[in-house]
């Protein structure tokens, strides 16, 4: 039986705060992508070798080693992009049925990495656009949080969101297809998080992007197997989150 996919919604780089706005999520493919964070392709492009080498994710609860992943947490106010020392990430269960509640301490990112211009850049972007749209006053710092990830195949099926189709309580989400090879599924699926509409869509391109209100659109993507079961494959991605006020579990604590 033939793998049915459904074309990804693209949208102008030119109207990615309209679009969020009146509609809760934007799409776009990798050189609107890359037009829009202002840098190349080639410059997203050289980031791709770090998902070779994710350590495992020890901290899944459904008992799977199909989940490879790195994190890390910035403090950004305008263009300036602050690293903070590497935290736990949290989230409660009214977000994260599967796995909120509980402090979950990733390995952090390459130091390389980060100190990258163009990651530089791409997070100073998202971290603009999530104060644009959602903060009182646009001078006021925006905490983003990033997650590197990889889910294989090579136990037969990778969940990319186990904790099923929701929400992330946090103000903007972005989700980069880094790059897939020798799956299928993966599909993903938005909803209105208090309305009848939804779409469905099976992002292919590396560096194409979807971008979501957090608090208007639940989201998922789909499991993946292998398209040949003598060998694996893997679906990489990167998931950066933006939030007013502090990160999450901090609230009541100084975060100046």
């Amino acid at each position: 039986m033939a793998h049915v996919t459904f074309p990804p919604p693209y949208h102008s780089p030119n109207r990615v705060a309209d679009q969020l706005r009146d509609h809760g999520y934007a799409v776009l493919q990798p050189a609107d992508t890359a037009a829009w964070i202002g840098c190349e392709v080639a410059d997203l492009m050289a980031l791709t070798p770090d998902w070779a080498s994710l350590p495992p994710d020890e901290f899944l609860r459904d008992g799977g080693r199909y989940r490879f992943r790195r994190h890390a947490s910035f403090r950004v106010q305008g263009d300036a992009v602050q690293q903070v020392p590497h935290r736990a990430h949290w989230q409660p269960v009214k977000y994260n049925a599967l796995h909120g509640g509980m402090e979950r301490w990733f390995a952090p990112m390459l130091a390389h990495t980060t100190q990258l211009a163009v990651w530089q850049q791409l997070i100073a972007k998202l971290a603009q656009l999530s104060q644009q749209l959602f903060a009182p006053d646009p001078a006021e710092p925006c905490f983003v949080e990033a997650h590197q990830f990889r889910i294989d195949t090579a136990s037969g099926i990778g969940r990319p969101t186990p904790e099923g189709a929701h929400r992330d309580g946090v103000d903007l989400v972005a989700v980069f297809l880094v790059g897939r090879e020798g799956v299928k599924g993966g599909e993903t699926r938005v909803f209105e998080a208090s309305g009848p509409s939804g779409l469905r869509f099976t992002l292919t391109e590396p560096w194409s992007l979807m971008l979501l209100d957090d608090a208007r659109m639940i989201h998922e993507s789909t499991p993946i197997q292998p398209l040949d079961e003598a060998r694996h494959g893997a679906r990489d991605t990167l998931v950066v989150t933006c939030r007013r006020q502090c990160f999450q579990g901090d609230e009541g604590k100084n975060t100046v």
